[in-house]
């Protein structure tokens, strides 16, 4: 059930253009698709003067765990709860439950002083993460959400995790 993901990119031309890029992704799901990958790459023109990287990583979140998320954060300041005696954006309760989410799944935290003397805490990026610990981080929202009494529309993103 590991999927990975192959991704072929150029960081020079291959084409007309100079300055353009390409790019192929293959999902692969089974031998059929390695198979495709390999006769891709066998068929590239390679040139050292023009390089290109393969990597294979595991799929990061989906697009629809990104909506659900969002709209969850969007429905929790929509909910006017207050955190530490303040009403709280969707962009804010975004950071908080991420953090949170770091914490309470042992990954940690960071707080640290920024460029300008402020504190900031360092948290992991929603966009680097698989897909199974997006459906942990809304997991966490749903279970934060309940157990602070806040009502999401859970009929509007929950057909999938």
């Amino acid at each position: 059930m590991v999927k990975a993901l192959c991704l072929i990119q150029s960081i020079f031309s291959l084409g007309t253009l100079e300055n353009s890029k390409m790019k192929q992704i293959f999902i692969l799901r089974d031998k059929a698709v390695v198979e495709y990958a390999r006769e891709y790459l066998s068929g590239l023109h390679l040139d050292a003067l023009r390089p290109l990287k393969v990597v294979i990583d595991t799929l990061t979140r989906t697009g629809e765990q990104n909506a659900k998320f969002h709209a969850m954060c969007g429905d929790i300041a929509k909910s006017k709860f207050k955190w530490m005696g303040k009403e709280r954006t969707e962009a804010q309760w975004k950071v908080l439950l991420v953090s949170g989410h770091a914490v309470a799944t042992k990954e940690g935290s960071e707080v640290t002083v920024g460029l300008e003397g402020e504190y900031i805490n360092l948290r992991e990026s929603t966009a680097l993460m698989s897909k199974t610990r997006g459906s942990s981080l809304i997991e966490y929202t749903i279970a934060w959400a309940t157990e602070n009494g806040i009502k999401l529309n859970i009929g509007f993103y929950f057909d999938d995790n």
